[in-house]
């Protein structure tokens, strides 16, 4: 029997989708990762050595000094061991902006600084953005692209047969468009609201105070117009608010017993 390229390509998202199965950290959500930890790790420590051939570093011995006590502090409760934890802050006062990538490097914008007026709102940030790099996050938009790289060429291949370009343009464009505004960025949105949640945790295991994450967000939100949220890869300033609220009763026991 001839075996055709929808056959191959079939075969190849149910090897993904039968490899890919994983938990996210502290929330439980069900994930698709087909990229391995080491794969991860590799692409981690590659970008971290970009960004610091690319940007400036800060000298600023305060905000360091900040960045490296309540980095340190969240990475203590993490319980990632395979890790090598490092704290950057960059020069760029117009970037409002944090990240972690996988191996633990933690890099924090002086732009940043214009809505964290204290430890506990800082580590809210920080605390997010560990919660990525935790919940493998970076990995799962990779394997989500991945299928929707196949899932297109599968349908590009159908379409192809029928021998009609008009229409397989016409359908492969509204696939582009139905998996974006229908996958790829609720996906993204609730990734965010994902890190959020173990952000929140983590901080208050920390000793960091998780009502703070509420007036970071607060002043972040209102720093600017934002993309209604169905276009966008992060939720509305206001719906993060409501989900922060609704969290915060089952992450302050867990402050109060750690606080120092």
């Amino acid at each position: 029997m001839k075996t055709t390229f929808k056959q191959i390509t079939l075969g190849a998202i149910l090897a993904l989708l039968f490899i890919g199965c994983s938990k996210a950290p502290i929330t439980g959500r069900n994930q698709f990762i087909t990229v391995s930890p080491q794969q991860e790790l590799a692409l981690g420590f590659q970008s971290a050595k970009q960004v610091l051939e690319k940007e400036k570093v800060s000298t600023d011995p305060k905000k360091n000094a900040m960045v490296k006590r309540i980095g340190q502090r969240i990475a203590s409760v993490t319980g990632q061991n395979n890790y090598t934890w490092e704290f950057f802050v960059i020069e760029n006062d117009e970037e409002a902006n944090a990240f972690c990538l996988p191996g633990g490097k933690v890099f924090v914008y002086t732009g940043i600084f214009k809505y964290a007026d204290n430890d506990d709102e800082l580590a809210a940030v920080m605390g997010h953005e560990i919660g990525h790099a935790l919940a493998r996050h970076g990995a799962e938009r990779m394997s989500s692209s991945q299928v929707q790289q196949v899932g297109g060429q599968v349908l590009g291949a159908v379409m192809q047969g029928r021998g009609n370009p008009q229409n397989t343009a016409m359908v492969m464009q509204a696939f582009g468009i139905g998996t974006q505004l229908g996958i790829m960025l609720p996906h993204s949105r609730t990734q965010e609201y994902e890190a959020d949640h173990i952000g929140l945790v983590l901080a208050a295991k920390a000793g960091y105070n998780p009502n703070s994450a509420l007036s970071f967000w607060q002043k972040f939100g209102s720093s600017g117009k934002t993309p209604p949220e169905y276009l966008s890869t992060h939720p509305a300033p206001a719906n993060r608010i409501e989900e922060i609220k609704a969290l915060l009763p089952t992450v302050m026991p867990i402050y109060q017993k750690n606080k120092k």
